[in-house]
């Protein structure tokens, strides 16, 4: 089965871009084939900065610019909220710029600075995908990948969450938003690409 035919996009920095479509029409699969978690089919194009990623590992993707916070997170419950921002800034094109991305982080969330010795599985659905975007952030990258964000948050939350997202934006990155909460997404979003069964059936402004 091709989960994806044809899908083409583009993110500019400084731009939120929506992805809307229904359960099973292809988004995840976007994200995780242009973060190299899955193999591209032979003739695909996926290209950062004028650099192509196809068949590139996944770490070296995230070194060339790109993150992904997947659905579901995948925070380290055990460790800290310091630790798991710690390990965003792994790539080595984030080393040098760490301590200085750290605090543009804790001031994009300022719940996090006030728990960084919490346990992360400990902290609620909301602040945990707080964590997951700063812990993305700290790898300094040009485009972030975020795949439903607001699952499983409660509306206050999901609304705190979706100003940060404004926020990131206004520091120069670019954002691919998969997201089921249509209202929420084209509130903050530039533009926007809707996809059916694999393909881009659609785009346009977030405001049309």
């Amino acid at each position: 089965h091709r989960a994806l035919s044809g899908a083409a996009l583009h993110v500019a920095k400084g731009e939120i871009v929506v992805l809307l479509g229904a359960n099973g029409a292809g988004k995840s699969t976007l994200l995780k084939a242009v973060a190299g978690l899955i193999p591209a089919q032979p003739g695909a194009a996926i290209a950062l900065n004028g650099q192509s990623l196809v068949g590139h590992p996944p770490h070296r993707i995230v070194n060339a610019g790109l993150a992904l916070v997947p659905e579901g997170r995948g925070l380290f419950g055990e460790l800290s909220v310091a630790e798991n921002l710690a390990l965003g800034a792994y790539p080595p094109r984030a080393r040098q710029q760490e301590a200085q991305t750290r605090e543009t982080v804790l001031a994009l969330f300022p719940r996090l600075a006030e728990r960084l010795g919490q346990q992360a599985r400990t902290m609620s659905g909301g602040e945990q995908q707080m964590v997951a975007i700063g812990r993305a952030l700290m790898s300094a990258p040009d485009i972030l990948l975020l795949d439903e964000p607001s699952l499983g948050l409660s509306p206050l939350m999901a609304h705190e969450l979706f100003q940060s997202l404004g926020r990131i934006r206004e520091t120069g990155l670019g954002i691919l938003l998969v997201e089921q909460n249509a209202h929420l997404s084209l509130r903050v979003g530039d533009r926007v690409y809707v996809m059916a069964t694999g393909v881009l059936s659609g785009g346009g402004s977030a405001a049309a």
